[in-house]
């Protein structure tokens, strides 16, 4: 099934923030768009790597030694296993590129932020 898309019109479909939907899926990935502000709890994903790439705002990526502050076109890969955090001071729409069984909030569980699995938009 041939996949296609415009983004931008992708995120003028929602407007609730830190709740990822999948607009893709390819060889067990998904790329997912996700609005958010505010700052996201500290977690990690121990069996696999993120991508997060910033399509619209300012967006970081918090470790514990650094700190990955990005602008529109700017992707970070963060490590598996690697403890982190997402933050934005204004909302920002971000991609996120991921396997397809990736919990948002990897081993911590959080009633505001854990999101569902497998939204489609």
């Amino acid at each position: 099934m041939v996949q296609h898309g415009d983004i931008a019109a992708k995120f003028s479909l929602f407007s609730e923030h830190w709740r990822p939907k999948v607009i893709a899926s390819l060889n067990g990935q998904e790329v997912k768009v996700v609005k958010v502000q505010g700052v996201f709890p500290w977690h990690q994903h121990e069996d696999c790597e993120e991508m997060f790439l910033v399509w619209k705002g300012r967006f970081r990526v918090e470790f514990r030694d650094r700190i990955c502050d990005m602008g529109p076109g700017e992707f970070v890969v963060v490590p598996r296993g690697v403890e982190h955090r997402t933050a934005a001071d204004e909302e920002a729409e971000i991609l996120i590129f991921e396997p397809a069984e990736v919990l948002n909030t990897g081993n911590v569980t959080d009633e505001t932020f854990t999101a569902p699995r497998g939204v489609t938009i």
